[in-house]
This record gives C-alpha cells, structure tokens and sequence, in this order.
C-alpha cells in the first residue's frame, strides 16, 4: 500500500541540450507496489520541450493543465486539459508547451521506460 501528496514526492528538474523547462515526479511505480508500470508527473514551463525521439515501449498521457502539442509520426495534435493519447513502441514523437502556457500531465510507461 502507498498513500502520499504531489507536494511530498521529489521534483527532478531534467536537463540537457535536446530538454527545456520540465520537472519530473515519480509518482507510483515498482517502489511503490506497482511492479508493471510507473505513473510519472511531468511540468513543462512555458515553451518548454522534450526531445522528439522514439523508443521500444508504448506509453500513455493524460493533460491535466495548460495548452501544448504532441507531435506524433508526423502529425501535430493539440493538448489541453482533458487531453489523453495512447503513442505506440517506436513512434516517433514530442510534447511541448505552449510559448505562452505551461504544461502539466502524467504519462504512464512500464518500468523500463522509467530510466
């Protein structure tokens, strides 16, 4: 069993040449008593990017604020709140923020997809 609040789980700000502005939280997974998926909370600042890339497992979304938009094999798809998108192994894609709005959402992959 695992109870705890957004505000108690560590912020992990990611960073490198390919990231903008995003806050990662680690919400429940395998330390937590999930063992087949991780439940993460990411924070993207106004304009801020992941990079676009690709990889072997699938992963799903859910926008809880702000306005943004996933690129995805090829095609741009707007997000806001209420937003959700199930992206398959190898597709290739990126989620970015809005210039003027910040975005929120948890993302949901199997432990592998978590490193």
């Amino acid at each position: 069993m695992f109870v705890s609040h957004i505000d108690d789980i560590e912020k992990v700000r990611i960073g490198n040449e390919n990231v903008k502005g995003i806050t990662k939280q680690v919400l429940i997974g395998p330390p937590q008593g999930w063992s087949d998926y991780v439940m993460r909370r990411f924070s993207l600042e106004k304009g801020g990017y992941a990079p676009r890339h690709s990889h072997p497992w699938p992963h799903i979304t859910y926008i809880l604020e702000g306005e943004g938009t996933l690129f995805l094999d090829g095609t741009e798809y707007p997000l806001t709140a209420g937003s959700v998108s199930y992206i398959p192994s190898d597709a290739d894609h990126q989620i970015r923020a809005n210039e003027d709005h910040p975005l929120v959402f948890l993302c949901i992959v199997p432990p592998e997809g978590d490193k």
